[in-house]
């Protein structure tokens, strides 16, 4: 019994940073991150606590296995959350910073938002919530870099 639950242990150890995720949230960094690894932006808008379309994305496509691995190979992801629940308040840089970044690429406010982006903050493509699987979200935002 011991040794099954020392080798699920180990197994979830090993196996967690292929699946795990990383979203940043200042884009200075990300653009560090995409150039330095030669990948894309992909930046999501959304309201994480308040837009039902932006909660479906995110269950249905960002939160899978399938879109996470391929993410942590392929993309730096970055969020700009505009919660409105008052216990998910951000700090004031971080909401200040959403700002500015939907000044610049969602002038229209429109959530949830999908820009894919250069490692210099060129705009390559948008998209948002669609009702897909994994595999093709994928594809669609590949048809924006390839």
């Amino acid at each position: 019994m011991k040794n099954t639950i020392m080798a699920f242990v180990v197994m979830l150890i090993c196996v967690s940073p292929l699946v795990a995720q990383e979203w940043h949230t200042d884009i200075a960094i990300a653009k560090e991150i995409a150039e330095k690894e030669s990948k894309p932006i992909i930046l999501v808008f959304q309201g994480s606590d308040w837009c039902a379309p932006c909660i479906k994305l995110n269950r249905e496509i960002w939160s899978t296995d399938v879109f996470k691995k391929y993410a942590h190979e392929n993309y730096v992801m970055l969020q700009a959350d505009f919660p409105r629940r008052k216990k998910n308040t951000l700090p004031d840089a971080q909401t200040k910073s959403n700002a500015k970044l939907a000044e610049t690429y969602n002038k229209n406010g429109i959530f949830p938002f999908v820009v894919v982006l250069d490692s210099n903050g060129k705009v390559l493509g948008e998209t948002g919530y669609k009702k897909t699987t994994p595999k093709n979200y994928i594809k669609e935002i590949n048809t924006f870099i390839n």
